[in-house]
């Protein structure tokens, strides 16, 4: 089949044909970009905590009263929930990765240094700390109990031993060898010594770009009256130990109010639940774009065999088979749907260019763009399947009939 012929009764319905190649253009650039967006975001929302999600929880103790001492009533808390059956580890906390609140610092090689090496998040934790996260120490040691201290809000204090993730070692000591080296928090003296390095533990905050670095500190700092304790049960028995704990916690000490019980994977859902929404919406705006573009595709073939029934049906009599029908209007369909896939491709690479400025996003991958073009030359050639079965079944009698 030439595609002269087929081109030349294009040209005769200029309008609907770029309108259809407007529309497979601007499909093709928002869905190319639409499916970046959204993979990037499952993959953030994939990300490794560095933690033990599946087994821990964490919960609130808010007291009441002028005699409430806490922290005659942390350590006994710590002490109980140690000694419940099903717990593996427990400490005081004053937030978990993916909370989206918590403490952060700057950390510096040098004291007064001008402009701080990095940023970290603060975990404060125990002896039991690491065991309680969950994290995996790969290098050095854990806290010992005499290096962990009682802080108040307003005495944070400069820890003398920390505990930092392996993405901040890199960042303090990009040559390497980071145990044992002394760093400084917020540009003061005295220094800290690294005494161990975990393997990952992601910051509170989902946007930050110093999303892995962490610090543990051996140390007590409960918020007035307000404390929050992280409970990793035994594998399987999380919400078996969740129930007890909330309720020996309250038998324990009446002069109190437990907060909520929540599990960390919920702490997950929580803290990407904009991102999942996100990923959600974009997904249901790449099936309208496809269904619109569908139908516009499916309008304009119909409206084309119901104009051209008369030249069917001479082409019929002249001794065209119905798939010579057939792959007239899927060849015609391909022409109009590669036009406007052309312009798309400029266009979806255009639209990542406004995104990178404007919004940071990353550079849309290459290999989008022909991924789309088959998907869109798929969808067209199965939207025009239908009008084109239909004309290919007109009878040569009833077409004539018709002049």
């Amino acid at each position: 089949m030439e595609i002269r012929p087929i081109f030349s009764a294009l040209m005769r319905s200029k309008v609907s044909m770029i309108l259809i190649g407007l529309q497979v253009a601007l499909t093709l650039a928002i869905v190319c970009n639409a499916l970046f967006i959204i993979s990037e975001r499952l993959d953030r929302m994939n990300r490794p905590s560095g933690m033990n999600e599946t087994d821990t929880f964490w919960l609130g103790s808010t007291g009441f009263g002028q005699n409430f001492d806490a922290k005659s009533v942390q350590q006994a808390d710590l002490q109980l929930l140690r000694s419940l059956p099903g717990v593996a580890a427990a400490t005081s906390v004053i937030s978990v990765p993916m909370s989206q609140g918590g403490w952060s610092t700057g950390v510096s090689l040098q004291p007064n240094q001008r402009t701080s090496t990095a940023s970290t998040a603060m975990y404060m934790v125990d002896a039991q700390g690491l065991s309680a996260y969950g994290v995996k120490l790969v290098e050095g040691r854990d806290f010992k109990p005499e290096e962990v201290v009682f802080r108040s809000m307003n005495d944070r204090g400069i820890p003398v031993s920390v505990i930092i993730t392996r993405a901040l070692a890199d960042r303090l000591f990009p040559e390497g060898g980071a145990l044992g080296k002394q760093v400084y928090y917020d540009n003061e003296g005295p220094p800290s010594t690294i005494v161990g390095i975990v393997e990952r533990a992601q910051t509170p905050w989902l946007s930050a770009d110093f999303i892995e670095n962490s610090t543990f500190v051996p140390a007590f700092i409960p918020y007035g009256s307000f404390t929050r304790y992280l409970v990793r049960a035994e594998p399987g028995r999380r919400d078996e130990v969740m129930k007890v704990v909330e309720q020996k916690m309250i038998e324990a000490n009446p002069s109190r109010i437990i907060g909520r019980v929540r599990t960390i994977e919920q702490v997950r859902v929580d803290g990407y639940a904009g991102d999942r929404a996100m990923a959600i919406i974009l997904g249901a705006v790449i099936v309208a774009l496809l269904g619109i573009t569908a139908l516009g595709i499916v309008g304009m073939a119909s409206f084309w065999v119901a104009q051209r029934t008369k030249q069917i049906g001479t082409r019929r009599a002249l001794g065209a088979t119905k798939f010579d029908i057939l792959r007239y209007f899927q060849t015609e369909n391909f022409i109009i749907t590669t036009m406007g896939l052309l312009a798309g491709g400029v266009l979806a690479y255009a639209l990542s260019l406004w995104l990178m400025h404007s919004f940071q996003s990353p550079r849309l991958p290459w290999y989008y763009v022909p991924v789309g073009f088959v998907c869109l030359w798929a969808l067209g050639q199965l939207a025009v399947l239908g009008p084109a079965l239909r004309a290919s079944r007109v009878p040569p009698a009833v077409a004539t009939r018709s002049v």
